[in-house]
């Protein structure tokens, strides 16, 4: 997911996307422990993005104050 999207997206649409991802992160590192997976970058990106979603919420936390 792009910086650009995650810019349109509402607090509580990112807060879910965190979730998701996370519980997505959560599977893709079970899957991969067990037998590689075919694509292992899979796993970084997964990181790099909720990473952003964090950054984006922090921004507008304090964006607010």
């Amino acid at each position: 997911m792009k910086q650009k999207d995650i810019i349109l997206l509402s607090d509580q649409e990112i807060k879910e996307k965190i979730e998701s991802e996370k519980n997505k992160l959560l599977k893709l590192k079970l899957q991969h422990a067990v037998s590689p997976i075919e694509n292992p970058m899979e796993i970084k990106s997964t990181r790099k993005t909720i990473a952003r979603l964090l950054t984006e919420l922090t921004k507008r936390k304090n964006k607010k104050i």
